[in-house]
Protein backbone atom coordinates (compact mmCIF):
# COMPACT_ATOMS: atom_id res chain seq x y z
CA UNK A 1 0.00 0.00 0.00
CA UNK A 2 2.07 3.29 -1.56
CA UNK A 3 -0.64 5.31 -2.07
CA UNK A 4 -0.22 7.98 0.55
CA UNK A 5 -3.38 9.66 -0.49
CA UNK A 6 -5.29 6.97 0.33
CA UNK A 7 -7.68 7.73 3.90
CA UNK A 8 -6.31 4.64 5.09
CA UNK A 9 -2.73 5.21 4.72
CA UNK A 10 -3.46 8.49 6.26
CA UNK A 11 -5.57 6.89 9.29
CA UNK A 12 -2.51 5.06 10.16
CA UNK A 13 -0.08 7.37 9.47
CA UNK A 14 -1.50 10.03 11.75
CA UNK A 15 -2.31 7.26 14.45
CA UNK A 16 1.10 6.58 14.41
CA UNK A 17 2.50 9.84 14.91
CA UNK A 18 0.08 11.03 16.93
CA UNK A 19 0.26 8.31 19.41
CA UNK A 20 3.58 6.37 18.94
CA UNK A 21 4.74 6.96 22.61
CA UNK A 22 1.42 6.06 24.28
CA UNK A 23 0.90 3.10 22.39
CA UNK A 24 4.37 2.01 23.15
CA UNK A 25 3.83 2.53 27.00
CA UNK A 26 0.94 0.46 27.00
CA UNK A 27 2.87 -2.32 24.94
CA UNK A 28 5.71 -2.29 27.09
CA UNK A 29 4.02 -1.69 30.53
CA UNK A 30 3.60 -6.13 31.74
CA UNK A 31 7.21 -7.22 30.42
CA UNK A 32 9.16 -4.13 30.06
CA UNK A 33 10.73 -4.59 26.78
CA UNK A 34 10.82 -1.41 24.77
CA UNK A 35 12.45 -2.93 21.80
CA UNK A 36 9.53 -5.93 21.49
CA UNK A 37 6.80 -3.07 21.86
CA UNK A 38 8.28 -1.47 19.05
CA UNK A 39 8.89 -4.30 16.85
CA UNK A 40 4.80 -5.88 17.72
CA UNK A 41 3.76 -1.94 17.15
CA UNK A 42 5.55 -1.55 13.41
CA UNK A 43 3.97 -5.01 12.40
CA UNK A 44 0.30 -3.99 13.53
CA UNK A 45 1.05 -0.97 11.19
CA UNK A 46 2.10 -2.87 8.47
CA UNK A 47 -1.19 -5.06 9.27
CA UNK A 48 -3.33 -1.82 9.35
CA UNK A 49 -2.13 -0.58 5.54
CA UNK A 50 -2.78 -4.52 4.26
CA UNK A 51 -5.95 -4.40 6.28
CA UNK A 52 -8.04 -1.19 6.68
CA UNK A 53 -8.20 -0.31 2.69
CA UNK A 54 -10.27 -3.29 1.99
CA UNK A 55 -12.13 -3.36 5.83
CA UNK A 56 -12.15 0.32 6.57
CA UNK A 57 -10.58 2.43 8.82
CA UNK A 58 -11.63 1.38 12.57
CA UNK A 59 -13.58 3.50 15.12
CA UNK A 60 -10.92 3.46 17.04
CA UNK A 61 -7.20 3.01 15.13
CA UNK A 62 -5.08 3.48 18.52
CA UNK A 63 -7.10 0.65 19.96
CA UNK A 64 -6.84 -1.86 16.81
CA UNK A 65 -3.44 -1.27 16.91
CA UNK A 66 -2.77 -2.15 20.25
CA UNK A 67 -5.17 -5.09 19.90
CA UNK A 68 -2.84 -6.39 17.13
CA UNK A 69 0.47 -5.76 18.61
CA UNK A 70 -0.09 -7.40 21.37
CA UNK A 71 -1.37 -10.62 19.81
CA UNK A 72 2.15 -10.21 18.47
CA UNK A 73 3.67 -10.34 21.81
CA UNK A 74 1.89 -13.03 22.50
CA UNK A 75 2.53 -15.26 20.52
CA UNK A 76 6.11 -14.28 20.77
CA UNK A 77 5.96 -15.20 24.21
CA UNK A 78 4.18 -18.42 23.55
CA UNK A 79 7.40 -19.43 21.00
CA UNK A 80 9.87 -18.17 24.04
CA UNK A 81 7.52 -20.94 26.10
CA UNK A 82 6.19 -17.53 28.28
CA UNK A 83 2.54 -17.37 28.57
CA UNK A 84 0.99 -13.93 29.36
CA UNK A 85 -1.49 -14.72 32.14
CA UNK A 86 -4.42 -13.49 32.83
CA UNK A 87 -4.44 -11.71 29.13
CA UNK A 88 -8.18 -10.44 29.14
CA UNK A 89 -7.94 -8.43 32.32
CA UNK A 90 -4.23 -7.15 31.31
CA UNK A 91 -5.78 -5.68 28.23
CA UNK A 92 -8.73 -3.97 29.97
CA UNK A 93 -6.34 -2.59 32.25
CA UNK A 94 -4.02 -1.55 29.60
CA UNK A 95 -6.17 -0.35 27.17
CA UNK A 96 -8.44 2.70 28.45
CA UNK A 97 -9.95 5.31 26.11
CA UNK A 98 -8.07 7.23 24.28
CA UNK A 99 -9.95 10.48 25.65
CA UNK A 100 -9.09 9.63 29.66
CA UNK A 101 -5.97 10.87 31.60
CA UNK A 102 -4.35 7.70 32.12
CA UNK A 103 -2.50 7.79 28.92
CA UNK A 104 -0.43 11.06 29.98
CA UNK A 105 0.19 9.10 32.93
CA UNK A 106 1.61 6.17 31.18
CA UNK A 107 3.48 8.49 29.11
CA UNK A 108 5.21 10.40 31.83
CA UNK A 109 5.98 7.05 34.10
CA UNK A 110 7.65 6.03 30.60
CA UNK A 111 9.77 9.21 30.13
CA UNK A 112 10.85 8.59 33.80
CA UNK A 113 11.62 4.77 33.40
CA UNK A 114 13.76 6.13 30.21
CA UNK A 115 15.46 8.20 32.47
CA UNK A 116 16.51 5.44 35.35
CA UNK A 117 19.92 5.38 36.55
CA UNK A 118 20.91 2.15 35.81
CA UNK A 119 20.75 3.84 31.75
CA UNK A 120 23.75 5.28 30.33
CA UNK A 121 23.62 8.74 31.06
CA UNK A 122 24.47 9.80 27.95
CA UNK A 123 21.47 7.42 26.25
CA UNK A 124 18.78 8.76 28.54
CA UNK A 125 17.29 11.59 26.50
CA UNK A 126 17.63 9.92 23.25
CA UNK A 127 15.87 7.21 24.09
CA UNK A 128 12.84 9.51 25.63
CA UNK A 129 12.77 10.89 21.71
CA UNK A 130 12.42 7.66 20.14
CA UNK A 131 10.62 5.83 22.08
CA UNK A 132 8.01 8.76 23.34
CA UNK A 133 8.23 10.82 20.28
CA UNK A 134 9.28 8.12 17.40
CA UNK A 135 12.05 10.10 16.57
CA UNK A 136 14.89 8.39 14.17
CA UNK A 137 17.86 7.96 15.40
CA UNK A 138 19.69 10.22 12.82
CA UNK A 139 17.54 13.25 13.70
CA UNK A 140 18.41 12.29 17.47
CA UNK A 141 21.84 11.99 16.29
CA UNK A 142 21.77 15.28 14.62
CA UNK A 143 20.62 17.37 17.97
CA UNK A 144 23.44 15.70 20.19
CA UNK A 145 26.19 16.47 17.06
CA UNK A 146 26.84 12.69 17.47
CA UNK A 147 27.34 10.38 14.66
CA UNK A 148 23.85 8.50 13.59
CA UNK A 149 25.08 4.89 13.72
CA UNK A 150 27.01 5.83 17.12
CA UNK A 151 23.35 6.91 18.33
CA UNK A 152 21.70 3.54 16.68
CA UNK A 153 23.74 1.71 18.90
CA UNK A 154 23.35 3.79 21.88
CA UNK A 155 19.55 3.49 21.93
CA UNK A 156 19.95 -0.44 21.35
CA UNK A 157 21.89 -0.55 24.26
CA UNK A 158 19.38 1.15 26.48
CA UNK A 159 16.92 -0.77 25.38
CA UNK A 160 18.43 -3.81 26.25
CA UNK A 161 19.80 -2.82 29.73
CA UNK A 162 15.55 -1.64 30.24
CA UNK A 163 14.76 -5.21 29.46
CA UNK A 164 18.15 -7.14 31.22
CA UNK A 165 17.39 -4.97 34.32
CA UNK A 166 13.43 -4.85 34.58
CA UNK A 167 13.43 -1.73 34.98
CA UNK A 168 9.48 -0.81 36.08
CA UNK A 169 7.48 2.11 34.90
CA UNK A 170 6.91 3.52 38.69
CA UNK A 171 7.25 7.62 39.34
CA UNK A 172 10.94 7.81 41.22
CA UNK A 173 10.97 9.05 44.91
CA UNK A 174 11.53 12.54 45.73
CA UNK A 175 15.22 11.85 46.39
CA UNK A 176 15.45 10.25 42.67
CA UNK A 177 13.28 12.92 40.99
CA UNK A 178 16.04 16.08 40.03
CA UNK A 179 18.32 13.02 38.23
CA UNK A 180 15.67 11.54 36.44
CA UNK A 181 13.70 15.02 35.37
CA UNK A 182 16.70 16.65 34.22
CA UNK A 183 17.02 13.80 31.36
CA UNK A 184 13.20 14.29 30.56
CA UNK A 185 13.72 18.05 29.98
CA UNK A 186 16.45 17.36 27.77
CA UNK A 187 14.58 15.25 25.53
CA UNK A 188 11.40 17.78 25.80
CA UNK A 189 13.25 20.82 24.78
CA UNK A 190 15.15 18.05 22.27
CA UNK A 191 12.27 17.58 20.71
CA UNK A 192 11.00 21.09 20.83
CA UNK A 193 13.90 22.25 18.48
CA UNK A 194 13.56 19.67 16.23
CA UNK A 195 10.24 20.69 15.52
CA UNK A 196 10.72 24.56 15.48
CA UNK A 197 13.53 24.41 13.21
CA UNK A 198 11.05 23.11 10.97
CA UNK A 199 8.84 25.64 11.87
CA UNK A 200 5.79 23.46 12.57
CA UNK A 201 2.92 25.48 13.87
CA UNK A 202 2.98 25.43 17.90
CA UNK A 203 -0.63 24.57 18.10
CA UNK A 204 -1.10 22.36 15.11
CA UNK A 205 -2.35 18.73 16.25
CA UNK A 206 0.13 16.18 16.69
CA UNK A 207 3.70 19.06 15.86
CA UNK A 208 6.44 18.32 17.73
CA UNK A 209 6.56 22.16 19.13
CA UNK A 210 2.98 21.72 20.72
CA UNK A 211 3.79 17.89 21.59
CA UNK A 212 7.01 19.32 23.90
CA UNK A 213 4.96 22.36 25.07
CA UNK A 214 1.55 19.88 26.00
CA UNK A 215 4.40 17.18 27.55
CA UNK A 216 5.91 20.02 29.56
CA UNK A 217 2.74 21.60 30.90
CA UNK A 218 1.43 18.27 32.05
CA UNK A 219 5.04 17.93 34.21
CA UNK A 220 4.86 21.52 35.90
CA UNK A 221 1.23 19.80 36.49
CA UNK A 222 2.04 16.71 37.72
CA UNK A 223 5.00 18.04 39.70
CA UNK A 224 4.43 21.89 40.62
CA UNK A 225 7.51 21.99 43.23
CA UNK A 226 10.10 21.36 40.25
CA UNK A 227 11.54 24.96 39.29
CA UNK A 228 12.97 23.65 36.22
CA UNK A 229 9.98 22.43 34.39
CA UNK A 230 8.44 25.64 34.42
CA UNK A 231 11.50 27.27 33.26
CA UNK A 232 11.73 24.95 30.26
CA UNK A 233 7.84 25.38 29.41
CA UNK A 234 8.70 29.19 29.80
CA UNK A 235 11.54 28.88 27.48
CA UNK A 236 9.50 27.27 25.05
CA UNK A 237 6.29 29.82 25.21
CA UNK A 238 9.39 32.29 24.67
CA UNK A 239 10.28 30.71 21.46
CA UNK A 240 6.86 29.56 19.97
CA UNK A 241 5.54 33.09 20.70
CA UNK A 242 7.83 34.66 18.07
CA UNK A 243 6.22 31.67 14.84
CA UNK A 244 4.47 34.20 12.90
CA UNK A 245 7.57 36.68 13.35
CA UNK A 246 10.15 34.71 11.63
CA UNK A 247 9.18 34.90 8.07
CA UNK A 248 7.84 38.00 5.87
CA UNK A 249 4.80 37.89 4.07
CA UNK A 250 7.19 36.99 1.07
CA UNK A 251 8.59 33.55 3.51
CA UNK A 252 11.91 35.24 4.13
CA UNK A 253 13.56 34.80 7.29
CA UNK A 254 13.86 37.29 9.52
CA UNK A 255 16.47 36.60 12.39
CA UNK A 256 15.27 37.69 16.38
CA UNK A 257 17.18 41.36 16.32
CA UNK A 258 15.03 42.05 13.04
CA UNK A 259 11.48 40.63 13.82
CA UNK A 260 8.59 42.79 14.47
CA UNK A 261 8.11 42.32 18.25
CA UNK A 262 4.12 43.10 17.47
CA UNK A 263 3.87 39.78 15.74
CA UNK A 264 4.83 37.83 18.98
CA UNK A 265 1.70 36.06 20.10
CA UNK A 266 1.51 38.20 23.41
CA UNK A 267 -0.67 35.39 25.95
CA UNK A 268 2.52 33.54 25.61
CA UNK A 269 4.77 35.56 26.46
CA UNK A 270 2.62 36.72 29.23
CA UNK A 271 2.28 33.13 30.49
CA UNK A 272 6.48 32.92 30.15
CA UNK A 273 7.02 35.48 32.02
CA UNK A 274 4.79 34.37 34.48
CA UNK A 275 6.10 30.53 34.19
CA UNK A 276 9.83 32.18 35.41
CA UNK A 277 8.65 34.70 37.74
CA UNK A 278 7.04 31.28 39.37
CA UNK A 279 10.28 29.60 39.24
CA UNK A 280 12.52 32.14 40.94
CA UNK A 281 10.36 31.54 43.96
CA UNK A 282 11.85 28.21 44.49
CA UNK A 283 15.24 29.96 45.11
CA UNK A 284 16.73 26.96 42.58
CA UNK A 285 18.14 28.47 39.47
CA UNK A 286 18.93 26.16 36.60
CA UNK A 287 19.92 25.42 33.00
CA UNK A 288 16.12 26.22 31.39
CA UNK A 289 15.39 28.90 33.89
CA UNK A 290 18.79 30.36 32.64
CA UNK A 291 17.80 30.10 28.96
CA UNK A 292 14.07 31.27 29.96
CA UNK A 293 15.71 34.56 31.58
CA UNK A 294 17.72 35.09 28.44
CA UNK A 295 14.42 35.03 26.23
CA UNK A 296 12.88 37.35 28.86
CA UNK A 297 15.76 40.01 27.94
CA UNK A 298 14.89 40.08 24.08
CA UNK A 299 11.46 40.04 24.94
CA UNK A 300 11.88 43.41 27.00
CA UNK A 301 13.88 45.26 23.91
CA UNK A 302 9.94 45.41 22.57
CA UNK A 303 8.99 47.28 25.55
CA UNK A 304 12.52 49.37 26.11
CA UNK A 305 13.88 49.88 22.19
CA UNK A 306 17.18 48.45 23.73
CA UNK A 307 18.85 45.18 24.23
CA UNK A 308 20.30 44.57 27.39
CA UNK A 309 24.00 42.83 26.46
CA UNK A 310 25.25 43.27 29.54
CA UNK A 311 21.96 41.42 31.14
CA UNK A 312 22.63 39.09 28.52
CA UNK A 313 26.77 38.10 28.99
CA UNK A 314 26.01 38.01 32.65
CA UNK A 315 22.88 35.16 31.89
CA UNK A 316 25.23 33.47 29.34
CA UNK A 317 28.11 33.45 32.09
CA UNK A 318 25.97 31.23 34.79
CA UNK A 319 24.60 29.69 31.80
CA UNK A 320 27.56 27.92 30.88
CA UNK A 321 28.13 26.67 34.40
CA UNK A 322 25.13 24.64 34.14
CA UNK A 323 25.34 22.92 31.10
CA UNK A 324 28.00 21.29 29.03
CA UNK A 325 25.63 22.54 25.25
CA UNK A 326 27.17 24.13 22.70
CA UNK A 327 24.26 26.43 22.21
CA UNK A 328 24.96 27.99 24.98
CA UNK A 329 28.78 28.35 24.25
CA UNK A 330 27.64 29.94 20.94
CA UNK A 331 25.27 32.22 22.72
CA UNK A 332 28.07 33.70 25.21
CA UNK A 333 30.33 34.14 22.32
CA UNK A 334 28.06 36.18 19.97
CA UNK A 335 26.87 38.11 22.93
CA UNK A 336 30.83 38.75 23.59
CA UNK A 337 31.34 40.21 20.27
CA UNK A 338 28.08 42.24 20.53
CA UNK A 339 29.52 43.77 23.37
CA UNK A 340 33.20 44.87 22.19
CA UNK A 341 35.14 41.51 22.37
CA UNK A 342 34.73 39.86 18.95
CA UNK A 343 38.40 38.63 19.62
CA UNK A 344 37.80 36.81 22.79
CA UNK A 345 34.43 35.79 21.25
CA UNK A 346 36.38 33.86 18.40
CA UNK A 347 38.90 32.54 21.05
CA UNK A 348 35.82 31.13 22.84
CA UNK A 349 34.27 29.52 19.83
CA UNK A 350 37.90 28.09 18.47
CA UNK A 351 38.34 26.30 21.96
CA UNK A 352 34.99 24.15 21.19
CA UNK A 353 36.04 20.46 20.33
CA UNK A 354 36.31 20.82 16.44
CA UNK A 355 35.61 17.29 15.86
CA UNK A 356 31.74 17.73 17.77
CA UNK A 357 31.52 20.98 15.69
CA UNK A 358 32.68 20.94 12.48
CA UNK A 359 29.63 20.00 11.01
CA UNK A 360 26.91 22.26 13.33
CA UNK A 361 25.50 25.09 10.84
CA UNK A 362 25.06 27.84 13.79
CA UNK A 363 29.13 27.54 15.00
CA UNK A 364 29.95 28.70 11.37
CA UNK A 365 27.17 31.32 11.27
CA UNK A 366 28.64 32.71 14.64
CA UNK A 367 32.49 32.41 13.85
CA UNK A 368 31.53 34.65 10.67
CA UNK A 369 29.34 37.32 12.97
CA UNK A 370 31.91 37.80 15.35
CA UNK A 371 35.13 37.72 12.57
CA UNK A 372 33.03 40.25 10.59
CA UNK A 373 33.14 42.85 14.19
CA UNK A 374 36.66 41.93 14.70
CA UNK A 375 37.36 43.27 11.16
CA UNK A 376 38.22 40.29 9.47
CA UNK A 377 36.02 39.94 6.40
CA UNK A 378 37.19 37.58 4.18
CA UNK A 379 37.64 34.99 7.00
CA UNK A 380 34.48 35.87 7.90
CA UNK A 381 33.41 35.59 4.18
CA UNK A 382 34.97 31.82 4.62
CA UNK A 383 33.18 31.13 7.24
CA UNK A 384 29.64 32.40 6.07
CA UNK A 385 30.08 30.00 2.76
CA UNK A 386 30.34 27.21 5.16
CA UNK A 387 27.43 28.13 6.98
CA UNK A 388 25.10 28.56 3.63
CA UNK A 389 26.78 24.80 2.50
CA UNK A 390 25.25 23.16 5.76
CA UNK A 391 22.10 24.95 5.92
CA UNK A 392 18.69 22.58 4.85
CA UNK A 393 16.46 26.08 5.04
CA UNK A 394 16.10 27.12 2.09
CA UNK A 395 14.87 30.54 3.79
CA UNK A 396 17.36 30.61 6.07
CA UNK A 397 20.11 29.63 2.94
CA UNK A 398 18.92 32.89 0.99
CA UNK A 399 18.90 35.18 4.05
CA UNK A 400 22.64 34.03 4.71
CA UNK A 401 23.70 34.13 0.87
CA UNK A 402 21.86 37.93 0.83
CA UNK A 403 24.30 39.04 3.52
CA UNK A 404 27.43 37.62 1.92
CA UNK A 405 26.93 39.38 -1.70
CA UNK A 406 25.60 42.69 0.16
CA UNK A 407 27.16 43.72 3.24
CA UNK A 408 30.77 41.70 2.11
CA UNK A 409 30.09 39.98 4.39
CA UNK A 410 27.21 40.43 6.91
CA UNK A 411 25.70 37.77 9.32
CA UNK A 412 22.03 37.02 11.13
CA UNK A 413 22.15 37.80 14.78
CA UNK A 414 22.50 34.65 16.72
CA UNK A 415 21.44 35.56 20.32
CA UNK A 416 20.50 32.12 21.65
CA UNK A 417 19.99 28.31 21.52
CA UNK A 418 17.01 28.54 19.31
CA UNK A 419 17.58 30.90 16.56
CA UNK A 420 14.82 33.52 15.45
Amino acid sequence: MNNHADPSYRAAEQAARNGYGKLVAILAAHDQDIAAAEDALGEALVAALNAWPVQGVPQSPEAWLVTVARNRLKNAARSRAVRLLAEPELMRRAMPDPETSDFPDRRLQLMLACAHPAIDAAARAPLILQVILGIDAARIARAFLTEPSAMSQRLVRAKARIRDVGLRYELPGPEDMPERLAAVLDAIYAAFGDGYDRLEMPGAHGALTGEAIWLARLIVEMLPDEPEAKGLLALMLYCAARRAARRDQEGRFVPLAEQNPKLWDRTMVIEAEGLLIAAARAGRFGRYQCEAAIQSVHVQRAATGQLNLQALRTLYDLLVTRTDSIGARIGRAVVMADAGDPDAALADLEAIDRQRIAAHQPWWVARAHCARLAGRGPQAAGFLRQAIALTDDDAIRAYLAGSLDEAGPDTPDMRGPVTG
